[in-house]
């Protein structure tokens, strides 16, 4: 990862502060270094330099677009924009489109002022770490090809979303008049960006009547009514709005929708970790095979899995890690404990609409409440810390403690992550902005914040000692 103290290049992509780190200059030399990137790629299998755009509702989004949109254009490509989308809609419409790569300009739960190029190959996935290498590399050396006055890129609009909900409605485990005949009534909150346009339509679609589907911040200003990570602190609105509507559940995601979160009946935040979950429920209800997360990802998922005698894999936190290890083991269901739920079946993204889906789906097959099926799940409490990146670098860093604690349990396929009996703590640099991530797992909330603490404290010794030396 390439990174300063406002501009982060990584296999998640590039994203900083608007104006302070990520400026017209910086989105010319990524987009024209991707656009050039893509169309040689294209060339060379003989396909179209075709290149879909999508964002977020942030306030620089459009200036941001028009800025990587003529820039691409300038390299050859030619631009299928959505406007505001969220990120699986992007995904799908490069496979929709048969393009040879994907931008999604948002930079997910970062707050307003920050945004982002997600780059996507042409299977509508994150770069591979080598391809965003490739990338970076070619955008550091400044090595864009412009095309001449007779080969500038073409452009055309479209709106990908009705597609989306449609190959979502034609799963053959989604089935809409099984669905409308609950009579469901959901709280959605779209954080003012895409998901508060995108989430309710699928909900029409998928036969939750119109009145109701109650929204909160559901307008796509990109002025965020709340930080945008979807945690329980950021979501007392909607905690309160689902016993205020004697709704069945409520919603909510994050600014480009490929995050969920959930609320049950009563008004409980059900954390992050458990939609994976939830949705793993569901599924192998119907169908056998290997589920994917990443380290970083709570047990309640292999408890699950064991009731249902199925595998679990884990991978590298990221999204392409995941999706990497996906196809290794041929999974049926994979996702991120960040809200992220990948159903192959549609394609290899992160995407809360998917999730939606299952979990009403869920509901109707069962006959239950989202709060029975929450009671049902296994529970843990997780705490999820960081620090600032230090100076000392991070490898070093968590081999000193890898050492330290060498008679235990250990995986340093991502950081380092140490297991404990009934606990456990991941320790690993981000991959989207300039910090250590400190998370832990324990049967208590207690338990998980004690255990944070211990080795964020730790952290800064080795830290100490280090910079000592």
């Amino acid at each position: 990862m390439a990174s300063n103290d406002t501009l982060i290049a990584s296999i998640s992509g590039i994203r900083g502060i608007v104006g302070q780190g990520l400026d017209p200059s910086v989105l010319v030399r990524y987009a024209g270094a991707f656009g050039t990137w893509c169309r040689e790629r294209a060339n060379a299998a003989d396909r179209p330099s075709r290149v879909v755009v999508g964002r977020d509702a942030r306030p620089s989004g459009d200036a941001c677009a028009q800025i990587v949109i003529g820039t691409l254009r300038g390299m050859g490509c030619d631009v299928v924009d959505l406007g505001m989308a969220s990120t699986p809609t992007v995904e799908m419409a490069v496979l929709q489109e048969q393009a040879a790569g994907g931008i999604v300009m948002s930079a997910s739960h970062n707050p307003e002022e920050w945004n982002a190029l997600k780059l996507l190959n042409e299977t509508g996935e994150f770069l591979t770490p080598a391809q965003g290498e490739a990338v970076i590399e070619r955008a550091e050396a400044g090595e864009a090809a412009p095309a001449t006055h007779a080969a500038l890129g073409g452009y055309r609009s479209r709106n990908a979303l009705p597609e989306h909900i449609d190959e979502i409605l034609a799963l053959d485990l989604i089935d809409p008049e099984g669905i409308a005949a609950q009579n469901l009534s959901v709280v959605v909150d779209g954080v003012n960006s895409v998901g508060g346009v995108a989430l309710p339509r699928l909900l029409h679609r998928l036969g939750v009547a119109e009145e109701n589907v109650h929204c909160l911040h559901c307008e796509p200003t990109g002025a965020f009514a709340h930080p945008a990570e979807p945690r329980p602190d950021h979501l007392t609105e909607l905690t309160a709005a689902v016993p205020e509507h004697g709704a069945d559940l409520g919603l909510a995601v994050d600014p480009d929708a490929d995050r969920l979160a959930l609320v049950d009946d009563r008004g409980r935040f059900m954390l992050e970790e458990l939609t994976q979950v939830l949705a793993a429920d569901f599924l192998w209800r119907h169908r056998e095979g290997p589920f994917v997360t990443n380290l970083s990802s709570s047990r309640a998922i292999d408890d699950v899995a064991a009731r249902h005698g199925q595998p679990v894999y884990r991978s590298a936190v990221g999204e392409i890690n995941v999706v990497q290890r996906m196809k290794e083991v041929d999974a049926v269901l994979g996702g991120e404990g960040n809200g992220g739920v990948i159903l192959p079946d549609l394609h290899y993204g992160r995407d809360a609409l998917a999730g939606t889906a299952f979990v009403l789906q869920h509901l109707a097959d069962s006959g239950r409440s989202l709060g029975a099926l929450h009671d049902d799940l296994p529970h843990y409490a997780m705490a999820k810390d960081n620090l600032p990146l230090p100076d000392v670098a991070p490898d070093r860093l968590l081999a000193a403690l890898a050492e330290k604690y060498s008679d235990t349990n250990q995986s340093t396929l991502d950081g380092l992550k140490i297991n404990f009996d009934e606990s456990w703590v991941h320790m690993r640099p981000s991959n989207t902005e300039p910090i250590l991530r400190v998370y832990t797992e324990a049967p208590t909330q207690d338990d998980a914040q004690a255990l944070a603490d211990r080795f964020c404290g730790e952290l800064r010794e080795q830290i100490d000692a280090l910079e000592a030396t």
